[in-house]
């Protein structure tokens, strides 16, 4: 949330942030030594009816031909020490009518959805990807596998049902896997109360096992290796976190390597 608008209707004040993000990207442009900004996924509140049509089209307007997709994060969870999305959810936010109307209508206009959630709402994001299949899906985060409060001490049995509920949201052809974001707090691995940083080999030994899962079930041509940075780096750097991602890929041919790396992003947010 950077340089929303702070006056006007509120669900036009995220329009900002588009504008901020594609100001920065034409200034890139300008510095090719600089990274650059090749798609921008924005926020609206998909619930809003016959109103989203007017947001969008603002945010397609303020992105200058950068923008590809909506991002409303849906994590909920009913325990007091799981924090909720910044976007304060509903529960079974996927199953609001209202909702899934919004959701249609990116399909429609050939945008992409962003979905954030944690793990046992995973199941709830597979009969909404069933029931629109219009609309393409990033699977962010591995599905937030949570570790924290009542999820604590309790990771084997949580891997093995986030499996079985992973491999049938891989059956929805409309899905894709953006494959990061386990060192969060939440995830419950505790580095950031760690006097010395994680290392990558610290990072592809705890995680290795889901990369692999989710490769194995989506497959690398439909996985994208993704940074979750600034929120990552109350646990690891960003160099050693790409590293960490080399090392889970080692074991891949090149062209699996080419889609993680790069070509699965390319042509889901369309980068030129």
């Amino acid at each position: 949330m950077a340089d929303y608008l702070t006056d006007g209707p509120e669900e036009l004040r995220p329009i900002g942030e588009t504008a901020f993000v594609a100001t920065t990207a034409e200034e890139a442009r300008r510095s090719p030594a600089k990274a650059q900004i090749g798609a921008i996924v924005s926020y609206a509140d998909l619930t809003l009816g016959d109103r989203l049509k007017a947001v969008l089209d603002a945010h397609e307007e303020a992105g200058k031909g950068l923008f590809r997709g909506i991002r409303h994060a849906a994590g909920w969870d009913e325990s007091m020490i799981v924090r909720n999305s910044h976007t304060n959810p509903p529960q079974h936010l996927y199953g609001d009518p209202a909702f899934r109307k919004g959701f249609a209508l990116l399909g429609e206009r050939g945008l992409t959805f962003d979905a954030w959630n944690y793990h046992p709402q995973i199941h709830e994001l597979t009969d909404l990807a069933k029931s629109v299949p219009g609309t393409t899906i990033i699977f962010d985060h591995f599905g937030g596998p949570l570790g924290i409060g009542p999820y604590a001490g309790h990771r084997d049995e949580i891997f093995a049902q986030w499996q079985e509920d992973t491999a049938a949201l891989a059956r929805c052809p409309n899905v894709v896997a953006k494959l990061g974001g386990l060192a969060m707090p939440i995830n419950g691995y505790g580095w950031h109360k760690r006097s010395m940083p994680a290392a990558s080999d610290d990072i592809a030994d705890a995680h290795k096992p889901y990369y692999d899962h989710m490769i194995g079930v989506f497959g690398a041509d439909r996985c994208m290796f993704e940074s979750n940075f600034p929120v990552d780096k109350q646990s690891v750097s960003y160099p050693v976190l790409w590293n960490a991602f080399k090392k889970i890929a080692a074991a891949y041919s090149e062209d699996e390597k080419d889609a993680l790396f790069r070509g699965t992003a390319t042509r889901i947010y369309r980068i030129e």
